[in-house]
């Protein structure tokens, strides 16, 4: 079963219906009309009438065929360096959210389901904003958006399917592939949060201020050692610690259902977690870890490193999350993040790797947060433990 949530998802939700009931046939097919100029005429027409300057307003020049003729004229090796996906990945993602993609009542033609997949992909893989999607992709912005919209929505949908908390046999093939490389035992993910930056909301935009001073919206994510997700959690805004977005998530539930976390196994997450039987974080450095202790954080990073690199990958591919995510629509956001998780998953199943460099994701030193914390005695009986039992592998 998969498990995605955001703190905004009723709000999202309901949004959606108000748009839905208030959206008559005529607004739905005035979205997905591929070419605007009538669009253009009327907006001049409007101006002209109610304004007494004049004015002339200039289309924006479009590159004509973009879709047509010049995207199947890419090679493989083109294509994927455009859309960061290769071209039988993008088949097989269209197969899955084709039905989503399609009228559902009669009206104008719309945009193939190719088109506005294509439209997402670029959105998700580069910063470009939506002026210069339209620009590229010959659309008007109201299709750009709504095909984005319709995208996302669409991968949000199928997520279950691919985000999945592991169970039995996978169980014990995450543990084993987290020890194998880290020398940490029962390990079946590792947790962390990210900040995707975002243009500063008009509402409230200082409870969207991070610690480095910008306006963000979170992610919490738990990869298995592939870097494949196995939970998101997305929404929480900037200014919200680690530690809440958790108690907030539904993770924090999955903690105590021994269930979730059969055979004494546990998550592995940095300090900026409470210690749990389940969640186990390192030792504190105070300048007196004694020669375990300093083993213990050791392995402890060495598995932890999962998920500083599933981010590092995430945002290398779907380069729209490595800066600035060009949205406004910060009830919208979440659901363009999890989407963006969902697509990162796919890739890996069908082995679409990224030529990329490596990129570990530095959440800088967050070793004092969690001083003069109550730990339960179950977590730090489990954490000394193991300690005691790990092979000594860096001193």
């Amino acid at each position: 079963m998969a498990t995605v949530n955001h703190p905004h998802g009723n709000q999202i939700i309901k949004s959606l219906l108000e748009i839905i009931d208030d959206e008559s046939d005529d607004s739905d097919e005035f979205d997905m009309i591929e070419d605007s100029d009538n669009d253009m005429e009327l907006e001049l027409k409007y101006c002209n009438t109610h304004s007494n300057l004049s004015f002339n307003k200039e289309p924006i020049p479009r590159i004509k065929n973009f879709v047509e003729e010049v995207i199947p004229a890419f090679s493989d090796t083109e294509f994927k360096s455009h859309f960061r996906v290769c071209r039988s990945t993008f088949d097989f993602v269209r197969e899955k959210v084709e039905s989503s993609l399609m009228r559902k009542i009669p009206g104008y033609k719309m945009i193939s389901p190719d088109k506005q997949l294509l439209i997402a992909l670029w959105k998700m893989a580069t910063p470009d904003s939506y002026r210069s999607v339209c620009q590229r992709f010959g659309v008007s912005f109201a299709a750009a958006w709504w095909s984005v919209r319709r995208v996302t929505s669409a991968l949000v949908e199928i997520a279950p399917n691919f985000i999945t908390w592991p169970e039995n046999e996978k169980l014990a093939e995450i543990s084993n592939e987290f020890e194998a490389m880290s020398g940490f035992p029962n390990v079946i993910g590792a947790i962390d949060g990210t900040h995707i930056n975002i243009p500063a909301p008009r509402e409230h935009p200082e409870c969207y201020v991070n610690r480095k001073g910008h306006h963000s919206i979170q992610l919490q994510a738990i990869c298995d050692a592939q870097c494949k997700f196995i939970h998101c959690y997305a929404g929480n805004v900037g200014s919200v610690h680690d530690a809440r977005v958790l108690r907030l998530s539904e993770v924090n539930d999955y903690l105590n259902d021994e269930q979730k976390f059969p055979n004494d196994c546990h998550l592995v997450g940095d300090a900026a977690y409470p210690l749990h039987q389940h969640l186990l974080t390192p030792y504190r450095d105070n300048g007196h870890l004694s020669v375990r202790q300093k083993n213990y954080n050791f392995c402890h990073s060495s598995a932890r490193i999962a998920i500083e690199r599933a981010f590092g990958l995430l945002k290398k591919r779907f380069r729209s999350l490595l800066t600035l995510l060009d949205m406004n629509r910060t009830d919208l956001i979440p659901e363009f993040i999890i989407a963006c998780c969902v697509m990162h998953n796919i890739c890996l199943l069908k082995n679409d790797e990224l030529p990329v460099e490596e990129v570990i994701e530095e959440n800088g030193n967050i070793n004092a947060m969690n001083c003069n914390r109550f730990f339960p005695a179950d977590g730090v009986d489990k954490r000394n433990r193991i300690c005691e039992q790990l092979i000594i592998r860096n001193v």
